[in-house]
């Protein structure tokens, strides 16, 4: 267990010093304000646009909180997939390519404690940048709308989370199997895009695929939950991939610790 603290620690730090644990949260602080902002702006903002004949009147009906936090839901699962794929794309590949993972891995280090060192961080990432951006989306929905309820926002948020955990451990497994960064960060937003979008067209053959949590997580805001059916087959087939993740990419480092440049 000390050993595994000492690897969390050096991600840890490693977070700190790429910066990655301020631009990160702060990037998704911004996703989840513009959202709310930019709705509420909206008539203003075309009024302003020119190109209208004098005289006429813009009238957009006000949106609900749950239909911005909606919204609000969708471009985090566009950009802020995004930035958390390129935030996490070169954890294990670039390591693995200046050949620092196999100086490491010479220690009485196991394979699976490392793995997991970088996944605990990358959890640890998500989860603030997350939770500070769903609370910039929760506040200014509050301030410039109307409260969200408190049940369905908690609930969104939970699935959601897991989402975005699921696809930065996409990320790491094509990290460690993969020789380029970029070839993983998009390895894993195809994976991950793949995977919702069938599950969009076929919600009843694929109720239980990973790709269901954000469709779920918006549901929460956009209707009756208990008609999307349990969300609990979807969050454990999450949750055992996302295990299996961790066992591939350590066997994947086993395999081969080093890369050529």
């Amino acid at each position: 267990m000390n050993r595994w603290m000492v690897l969390f620690g050096k991600e840890w730090t490693e977070l700190i010093r790429s910066y990655k644990l301020v631009w990160v949260p702060l990037v998704y602080i911004l996703f989840g304000a513009m959202q709310p902002l930019s709705t509420y702006f909206l008539p203003d903002i075309l009024a302003h646009a020119g190109n209208l004949p004098e005289g006429a009147v813009i009238s957009i009906p006000q949106p609900s909180a749950n239909e911005v936090m909606a919204a609000t839901l969708q471009q985090f699962n566009t950009m802020g997939l995004l930035v958390l794929a390129l935030s996490v794309m070169g954890s294990i590949s670039a390591e693995r390519t200046s050949g620092l993972t196999a100086m490491i891995l010479v220690k009485p280090i196991s394979y699976l404690s490392f793995v997991s060192a970088k996944w605990a961080a990358m959890l640890v990432l998500v989860t603030l940048a997350f939770a500070g951006g769903f609370g910039a989306a929760l506040y200014y929905t509050a301030t410039l709308f109307e409260t969200a309820d408190w049940q369905s926002s908690l609930y969104a948020y939970l699935l959601f989370l897991l989402w975005l955990s699921f696809a930065g451990s996409l990320t790491l497994l094509f990290s460690a199997l993969l020789r380029s960064g970029a070839a993983a960060a998009a390895c894993a937003l195809g994976t991950a895009a793949v995977l919702a979008l069938t599950a969009s067209v076929f919600p009843h053959a694929l109720a239980a695929s990973p790709g269901m949590l954000p469709k779920l997580a918006y549901a929460q805001f956009t209707a009756s939950p208990s008609g999307q059916g349990s969300p609990w087959p979807a969050v454990c087939i999450a949750l055992g991939i996302m295990i299996a993740i961790m066992a591939i990419a350590a066997w994947s480092l086993r395999r081969r610790p080093s890369l050529e440049m």
